[in-house]
């Protein structure tokens, strides 16, 4: 079998309802007001079969990288899903260290390889990858407000995410207040710019008694040591991960033992290949891993559904179905969600295909934003646009 194409699939996504979305609401309609996209691709072979695969990361500068990327693939073997992945890593390193855009890059083609493979042999990714450890797979939603998280418990959902840095711990204490003990409650301080260390340690003491899941991207990605700081402060599982590509993204995160879950993005850490390793990684370590998934496309989730399934160290896969209504058009067969669980996929390869009619009614206009959170920066310094900033007013933040 030989590559003879790959071809791809950039839609504009509608923006997410921001009570069902786990970012301060002025945040949400920055960032994705109009912004958001998602990229699919796929694979033509020589013997009819074709693989499909999600990118994430900048999905419109993505799409030109797939196909400079397309020449080295078209009239290899895709069977060698390894070997493709190092060629292709091979072919970029030149640019300099690789980057959300090559990460996202290689995801779409390596998932699509994947898919090509489990076809070709009839069988679904999760048997390629070691076969089952788990038939269905739990996940979380999001919930700002009480209201949203009992409406999420009346479906059945055990697990949900808040986020914002504005005002975390009286947000916190309204859903735990509101749910009780029945649900896990996952907090999001969305990294940069939002805190530095000492303030993480600060926020991170006060989430302790709510016995959090976890707190995920409490400072910059690039902090590695101030995660070292935030883990002596207090007895709060840590996460992060999303904003890395591949197990050398990963690396430092997971062998100095500074998160308890780890979070690679489906759409742009690498691929199956990659978030594979990263699994293993994790497990030597007594980590868990729960795949990243805020705004990306429904195939990425169908892939991140194989890997959870056989991985023995899978926690939980995060899931927005109801972000916007074309989700459910964009895939099919559209995964069905039984209180708070997904049945693993038993088609061949993904099991899954994109309607492509549909997307090609979402043309891309623009993919990039300045996010901004209400309360997240000092007092008259929105505009500034900074990317660290040491907080002021201290006592007024800390004692609300």
């Amino acid at each position: 079998m030989k590559i003879t194409g790959i071809r791809t699939f950039l839609m504009q996504v509608g923006q997410p309802d921001p009570a069902n979305w786990a970012a301060d609401q002025r945040g949400t309609s920055k960032q994705f007001g109009g912004t958001r996209n998602w990229l699919f691709l796929k694979i033509d072979t020589d013997e009819g079969i074709t693989g499909i695969g999600e990118c994430s990361g900048w999905p419109r500068v993505i799409e030109t990288a797939i196909h400079d990327l397309a020449p080295l693939l078209i009239g290899e073997d895709p069977a060698h899903v390894e070997r493709l992945w190092q060629k292709m890593h091979i072919a970029m390193m030149g640019h300099g260290m690789l980057g959300t855009v090559g990460g996202g890059a290689m995801t779409g083609i390596d998932m699509a390889l994947w898919d090509i493979k489990g076809k070709a042999l009839g069988v679904p990714v999760w048997t390629l990858l070691g076969g089952k450890v788990r038939d269905r797979i739990p996940i979380y939603s999001h919930a700002n407000t009480p209201e949203r998280a009992l409406a999420l418990r009346e479906r059945g959902i055990k697990a949900i995410k808040c986020g914002g840095v504005a005002d975390p711990v009286r947000k916190v204490a309204a859903l735990r207040d509101a749910v009780g003990d029945d649900m896990d409650i996952a907090i999001d301080l969305h990294g940069p710019p939002w805190l530095t260390p000492a303030d993480a340690c600060r926020l991170v003491r006060a989430l302790e008694p709510y016995e959090l899941m976890w707190v995920e991207d409490p400072i910059a990605p690039e902090n590695i040591e101030g995660y070292r700081r935030i883990r002596d402060a207090a007895y709060v599982p840590l996460a992060a991960g999303e904003r890395s590509a591949n197990i050398f993204g990963e690396r430092e995160l997971i062998e100095k033992e500074l998160v308890d879950v780890i979070q690679p993005d489906t759409g742009r850490a690498g691929g199956i290949t990659q978030m594979k390793k990263i699994a293993a990684m994790a497990e030597a370590h007594h980590i868990q891993m729960a795949p990243h998934s805020g705004s990306l496309g429904p195939v990425a989730e169908y892939a991140a559904l194989h890997l959870l399934a056989a991985i023995p160290n899978g926690l939980i896969l995060e899931r927005l179905d109801d972000d916007w209504d074309g989700r459910r058009q964009t895939i099919v067969p559209h995964p069905q969600q039984v209180d708070g669980l997904i049945a693993v996929p038993d088609g061949p390869g993904l099991g899954c295909d994109i309607d492509e009619a549909f997307v090609a009614r979402f043309p891309s206009s623009g993919n990039v934003s300045v996010p901004q959170a209400a309360g997240a920066y000092n007092p008259g310094t929105d505009n500034e646009h900074v990317y660290v900033q040491t907080r002021v007013a201290r006592r007024s933040y800390f004692n609300r």
